[in-house]
């Protein structure tokens, strides 16, 4: 029997607020176990939590980049379960009135065709605290700084049939986010997670089979690998008379498995109920025009412009709007050398290269964009070779200084004269009389041995056209 998955994702987004989302307590990363939860985080009696408004912001500005309908008035609710890591003994999440309603997202598929992801919901909640294994020997450690962090819960519709496709969908909205800047994507640090709702049914069948959850999925590659054995795992199942259980399930990295956990709940398990310490919330029309009003340009806006201004291909205008980073990057040294295609290029190559090799970002870049463009424009004046061009680069990434000031250092400055190269040209000819008669014979290579001999003489300085130039006039009349 031929079988078709189906694939849903929730993905828990951390929001970039400083403080949690129902009190003042501070959400960085890294600080000592139970640093960061106060009594509004803890549910001590008589507190009260407060919302974040910045939160709901950040919210609204997701609804507005997926084309979704952002709610008017949305209500936060309690979801009862008992959990360790879960001090109050019910989370604050929404059921029934999310903020963000339905949406959409677009995703390129690996033959280049787009498909369009439907997003059921998107709501706000808060996080719960941290359980810890590893260092608590037949016991676990509870760290509750998380408790309390604001985080975005994006719900798809079941619209994936492949682990391609739902990478393809978790990568984009993890671009959404970052460009909007609500979230970092960080996901080792647990600021991107992605749960995985997993299925499978007869090819053509409508009805949709019993899905698993794998939980709590905080790398791209883990997500494909968690999926593809899932899918494997329960078409084994059902092939050799058994079923599939509907539960969650946990992808071990290590033994590169899944394995049950419990038992998957209904949403009438958790008995929600409007949370009777927080009032609705209500948005003034004037409230989201504001917030639109402030939204940045988004990724397939960005790559469609560096498309047609640039004259970039749709590849090179991909790899370059990747990350808002990258993107801002490139324009400011495209727009500063007045050379689009020359930007993409180093800006792909030596500098994707170098940041590549030292694990940093285009943040972390010890050549700022502004220097990028004082390098390019020495190769465009002809002051550099493609050559030594590369050579001054490695020297900014060193932290040598600026590209005219490493060119006179070093005294990198290109040959232009005509008449010098032209005698070192000649030069060159003369010593290598048996080769120049091959070539005149028709050997073509042999322009590249000349070519090579003289650039070696002037140190690399010449400028290559010229000295192709000349070469011919000398060795072809």
């Amino acid at each position: 029997m031929e079988w078709e998955t189906v694939i849903g994702l929730e993905i828990h987004a951390q929001l970039a607020t400083r403080s949690k989302i129902f009190s003042g307590a501070a959400t960085a990363f890294g600080a000592g176990p139970n640093t960061q939860a106060c009594e509004i985080d803890l549910g001590m009696p008589g507190v009260l939590p407060v919302l974040n408004a910045e939160a709901v912001r950040m919210a609204v500005r997701f609804g507005t980049a997926i084309d979704a309908a952002v709610a008017r008035r949305s209500v936060f609710a309690r979801k009862n379960y008992f959990y360790p890591d879960l001090p109050k003994g019910y989370q604050i999440s929404q059921y029934e009135d999310p903020i963000v309603g339905r949406g959409t997202v677009e995703i390129t598929l690996d033959d280049g065709s787009v498909k369009r992801i439907g997003v059921t919901r998107a709501h706000l909640e808060e996080d719960a605290g941290k359980s810890l294994h590893e260092d608590f020997h037949g016991m676990t450690g509870i760290d509750l700084n998380r408790a309390g962090t604001p985080l975005l819960e994006i719900v798809s519709e079941p619209d994936m049939r492949s682990a391609r496709e739902a990478i393809a969908y978790a990568k984009k909205i993890h671009q959404i986010v970052r460009y909007l800047g609500i979230c970092d994507g960080n996901m080792q640090e647990g600021s991107f997670r992605v749960d995985a709702n997993v299925s499978i049914r007869a090819k053509g069948e409508a009805k949709l089979g019993t899905r698993t959850e794998l939980k709590n999925i905080n790398s791209f590659r883990f997500l494909e690998r968690a999926i593809e054995h899932e899918v494997e795992r329960q078409i084994d199942a059902v092939e050799s008379g058994g079923a599939v259980v509907q539960e969650t399930r946990l992808y071990d990295a290590a033994r590169d498995e899944t394995r049950s956990m419990r038992s998957k709940e209904e949403a009438n398990d958790y008995r929600y109920f409007p949370d009777p310490d927080l009032l609705p919330v209500e948005l003034a029309e004037a409230d989201i025009a504001a917030i639109v009003a402030d939204m940045p340009e988004l990724p397939d806006a960005r790559r469609k412009r560096f498309h047609e201004r640039f004259g970039l291909s749709e590849y090179d205008a991909g790899v370059l709007t990747a990350s808002r980073e990258m993107a801002d990057y490139f324009e400011t040294v495209a727009t500063g050398c007045g050379d689009a295609k020359l930007a993409a290029n180093w800006v792909m190559g030596e500098l994707s290269g170098a940041l590549n090799r030292e694990g940093k970002d285009v943040v972390d870049s010890p050549v700022a964009a502004a220097d990028l463009v004082g390098l390019l424009r020495r190769v465009l004046d002809e002051t550099l070779s493609g050559k030594l061009a590369k050579e001054v680069f490695a020297a900014m990434w060193a932290g040598e200084g600026s590209a005219d000031a490493i060119i006179e250092a070093r005294g990198l400055k290109q040959v232009t004269d005509s008449a010098a190269i032209e005698a070192i040209v000649e030069q060159i000819v003369a010593a290598h009389p048996a080769e120049a008669e091959q070539l005149r014979a028709g050997k073509d290579k042999l322009m590249g041995f000349f070519v090579g001999k003289v650039m070696k003489a002037t140190q690399g300085k010449a400028n290559p056209s010229q000295v192709n130039q000349l070469l011919r006039m000398k060795l072809l009349g």
